[in-house]
């Protein structure tokens, strides 16, 4: 089969496809979704509703869920210390291109569950991955940034003998990460971890400054999203302070474990199904050789350099993005 890339169609200005290789999705029957337990309304602009999943550990899961029932499921995890509020339009962009689409927030992170034991292992996000999965019905396609790539990863590779989905989107995350960036946006996380932040003015300058190739938010109503209101008037990140400190309240304990390129190397060596990898081309956490190591591991994947990004691709550059994903799973499901 010739693949669509060479006839021009994923083609878009500010992002390319850096490299050009063939898939063959294979026919994946579809049967009716099943999603979670419907609790409420999702986000404005989200155009969906709230649901709940299980994780690995009967821990609740929260996410916004848009389009037909009958649509082919994808699931969008976003990235450590972030929420399902991460992806902009993105939520909206596929369920209106035939997708039944998913944003979940990981466990421990904007309205799903902290984990009771402080377990924010790889295996604990790869298990969670897992368990969305199956409770879909059918193979979904799984778009992970950061955090939520990782896992993905894990949950894909490390389980050859299931069909856990059907294609799989990487955003600016493989085996081998730049420790300087890693550095980087751990003390950003960690910085305000404990004493939270006076007003949501400091939260955006908090931003600005860890993210100077953004415009600076305008809407201080859309940050509350990802960030808790305390009883004492501060706001803190939407997230438990355990996925850093870990079970043993160590510096960082928990997120320095989540990386093993190793493990991660074996992983990508086990991916079969049709894979993108986006990456922000301005991106301090996943450089240019760590992205073409990501190919030589997976020949058969692609991948998307976004101009104008950084790591949260989604969030800088969400049109570009959206039309990069919304190409690569169209070949995926035509």
């Amino acid at each position: 089969m010739t693949h669509p890339a060479r006839a021009g169609r994923l083609q878009a200005p500010g992002w390319r496809f850096a490299s050009r290789r063939r898939w063959d999705p294979g026919d994946i029957p579809l049967t009716s979704v099943r999603a979670g337990e419907e609790v409420g309304n999702a986000g404005a602009g989200s155009g969906g509703r709230v649901i709940e999943f299980s994780g690995r550990d009967g821990n609740h899961l929260a996410a916004d869920v848009a389009g037909a029932p009958g649509d082919p499921p994808v699931v969008l995890l976003h990235g450590g210390g972030q929420t399902r509020h991460s992806w902009g339009t993105t939520l909206g962009a596929l369920a209106g291109r035939g997708w039944r689409a998913y944003a979940v927030d990981l466990r421990g992170h904007g309205e799903s569950e902290w984990a009771a034991d402080g377990d924010y292992t790889l295996d604990a996000f790869a298990g969670d991955v897992l368990a969305v999965a199956h409770a879909l019905g059918t193979p979904p396609a799984l778009v992970g940034a950061s955090l939520g790539g990782i896992a993905s990863l894990a949950a894909i590779g490390e389980h050859p003998d299931e069909e856990v989905a059907r294609a799989l989107v990487l955003v600016d995350v493989a085996p081998r990460m730049e420790e300087q960036g890693r550095m980087r946006i751990g003390a950003f996380m960690a910085e305000h971890m404990n004493d939270g932040f006076a007003s949501l003015d400091d939260v955006a300058d908090a931003i600005q400054a860890y993210n100077p190739h953004r415009p600076r938010p305008t809407d201080l109503g859309g940050l509350a999203k990802n960030l808790r209101h305390g009883d004492d008037g501060r706001w803190y990140w939407h997230w438990d302070p355990a996925f850093i400190g870990g079970r043993l309240g160590g510096t960082d304990e928990t997120r320095a474990s989540l990386v093993d390129p190793v493990r991660l190397k074996q992983a990508a060596l086990g991916l079969t199904l049709p894979t993108l990898l986006v990456r922000g081309r301005v991106s301090d956490l996943l450089s240019e050789e760590g992205a073409q190591e990501l190919l030589q591991l997976v020949p058969h994947a692609q991948m998307v350099d976004v101009a104008g990004a950084g790591h949260m691709v989604a969030g800088d550059r969400n049109d570009l993005f959206n039309d990069a994903v919304v190409t690569f799973l169209e070949t995926v499901h035509g």
